[in-house]
């Protein structure tokens, strides 16, 4: 069974960014898909079990970017 978050992330400005975001988030355990849009800065994370929003909020942040919740 997986568990699907949505979240806004803050800061992007290119298609590299949202790899970037999605290169970090996807090395949290747990995190089996990510789905980045740059328009809205719109994620969905998709993970095997409920993955803590501060882990999450480390990972875009060691991206360059700022996480918010939906």
């Amino acid at each position: 069974m997986s568990t699907t978050q949505d979240y806004v992330v803050a800061g992007m400005t290119c298609e590299h960014c949202t790899q970037a975001v999605t290169e970090e988030v996807l090395g949290v355990p747990g995190v089996q898909e990510v789905k980045v849009l740059l328009d809205g800065g719109q994620m969905t994370v998709t993970s095997t079990e409920p993955v803590d929003f501060e882990v999450l909020e480390a990972a875009v942040s060691e991206a360059g970017y700022t996480l918010g919740s939906r």
